[in-house]
């Protein structure tokens, strides 16, 4: 511009500089979610490049999607029915080619495998046609060059919608090109398209006989005889995304949400606060002064057939419901802020990681309770079943509930307002409530005076 040399990722920053100009005058306000489509194929080093644009254009870190997950998102949005596991094919035909194979999981889409190839779209197309109609080949990198191709680019669109055209050639007259010379030009990159999608739904180990559908996407998806082709040589129905650009930006605004009706509402599951953790503790102190007390207050009968204590099971069985809330607390709270990250490496969702803190947190209380039982049991000399019956027992139907609300996070059914941390913490007043009326009621029945 004006003899000055610009950085390639100082003009893409000017470019996303100005869109998010655009999108505060629209909303009203500051641009908080930024999400940019990218190609499948890109790796690592492309895409921290495109993080550091935006990050120079002023923008919030952005969260990238791949262009077929996007098509795909953008799909479901539209109403076409793909339920959890069904596989779709998206053939990205612009300059070149990117195939995709796509899945639907329980908690979006995930790519299953892509392949890419320059010569199977549109410049090869375009230098087919070049070749063809220039009759003295046009030198590389000359303005007459540019001019031919950009002139063969028009006709080739053009033809999409018309039988003939006409051509400017800088090397002679001018040519009528019809819809045959396209034909000719277009089949054998087409072909090698159509070889490519089939390469990649083998790569993905699909059958494609339980391939839902063959999307196609892309300026030179536009040509009728990508239909022809495609469906002929892949045993696939095409279909074609309209306007695929806006199709592409409406896909990545609705991935990770769920059109109504369909499917699982994939929700990030919020950062519980430090106040939350706090909490849990005074369900874990709450039942550790239960059994405490518990233990250290026995009404000791006397009698010619031996000693033996009688004891509150009410507190005991208080005391292993609070520990099994405060697990349950501590498992979700931890599950939720795994899940919240997005650095952690697993190979499992957000949805997976809660339901795993869940399930362990079930499992430390009913140990937390059966432990309960044993010290009881030692500590007091007594038989160890009716230990275990008032700490095991009383918490068995918040473990089954427990077990049902992790099926649910694991599958991605629901997530409650507020993430599943603030839905299974019990609320503090109920707590320190019940505490302090227990052990006020045991004291009035034991005859002591006061709490302790």
């Amino acid at each position: 511009m004006a003899g000055r040399e610009i950085a390639l990722a100082d003009l893409v920053a000017a470019t996303l500089r100005r869109a998010a100009d655009e999108a505060r005058r629209l909303a009203g306000g500051e641009v908080e979610d930024v999400r940019l489509v990218v190609p499948a194929g890109w790796g690592p080093r492309r895409r921290t490049w495109l993080r550091h644009v935006a990050h120079r254009a002023g923008l919030p870190q952005p969260r990238l999607v791949e262009a077929p997950v996007a098509v795909a998102s953008h799909l479901l949005a539209g109403g076409v029915p793909l339920p959890v596991g069904s596989v779709i094919v998206v053939c990205d035909l612009g300059g070149g080619a990117e195939v995709s194979v796509v899945r639907r999981s329980a908690v979006g889409f995930e790519i299953l495998s892509t392949l890419a190839d320059p010569d199977a779209g549109g410049d090869a197309i375009d230098a087919a046609m070049t070749a063809a109609l220039s009759p003295v080949p046009v030198a590389a990198g000359t303005g007459e060059e540019v001019a031919l191709t950009a002139s063969v680019r028009t006709a080739k669109h053009a033809l999409f919608a018309h039988a003939a055209v006409t051509v400017a050639v800088p090397s002679g007259p001018a040519v009528v090109v019809n819809d045959l010379v396209l034909t000719q030009a277009a089949r054998p990159v087409l072909e090698r398209a159509a070889d490519l999608v089939r390469d990649a739904v083998d790569a993905a180990e699909v059958d494609p006989a339980t391939v839902a559908g063959l999307w196609c996407a892309g300026g030179t998806a536009q040509m009728r005889l990508v239909a022809e082709v495609l469906a002929t040589d892949t045993g696939l129905t095409p279909f074609l995304v309209q306007d695929p650009p806006l199709a592409a930006a409406q896909g990545a605004a609705d991935a990770g949400a769920r059109s109504p009706g369909q499917g699982p509402e994939v929700v990030v599951e919020p950062l519980p606060s430090v106040g939350r953790a706090l909490a849990v503790a005074v369900s874990g102190f709450a039942s550790l002064a239960l059994v405490s007390h518990m233990l250290f207050t026995p009404v000791w009968n006397s009698a010619a057939m031996g000693k033996w204590a009688t004891l509150n099971w009410g507190e005991l069985a208080m005391a292993s419901v609070f520990a099994m809330l405060a697990c349950l607390g501590v498992g979700t709270v931890l599950g939720a802020a795994l899940a919240s990250r997005t650095d952690t490496g697993l190979p499992l969702s957000p949805g997976a990681q809660v339901a795993t803190g869940i399930l362990t947190a079930s499992w430390l209380g009913v140990a937390v309770a059966c432990m309960y039982a044993v010290v009881g049991s030692q500590y007091i000399g007594m038989e160890l079943g009716p230990f275990l019956r008032w700490s095991v027992v009383p918490i068995v139907p918040i473990v089954v509930v427990a077990a049902v609300l992790a099926v649910i996070a694991i599958r991605g059914w629901r997530t409650p307002v507020g993430g599943w941390s603030r839905f299974l913490a019990f609320p503090v007043s109920s707590v320190v409530t019940a505490t302090v009326g227990m052990l006020v009621r045991v004291c009035q029945v034991n005859g002591v005076t006061g709490v302790g």
